[in-house]
């Protein structure tokens, strides 16, 4: 976890625990997404990214396995 969440302040501001944030480019978010695949175990890990395009327009990629309830976002 102390690896991913070392990656993952580079590009973005930790907010609480295992949460960050932040406005990325297309070429920082793939930068981020290749790095933290180097470290994370796809088999047992799980990250998940909130894109916000616009206020209306939202989508959630999950790298490695899904878990928990996808329908609730709050």
């Amino acid at each position: 976890m102390y690896k991913v969440l070392k990656i993952a302040r580079k590009y973005l501001n930790w907010v609480q625990n295992s949460v960050l944030e932040g406005e990325i480019s297309d070429a920082g978010l793939a930068k981020l997404r290749q790095e933290l695949k180097e470290v994370i175990n796809q088999d047992e890990d799980s990250i998940m990214f909130y894109l916000m395009r616009t206020m209306r327009y939202t989508s959630r990629e999950v790298m490695g396995i899904q878990k928990g309830r996808r329908d609730i976002i709050i």
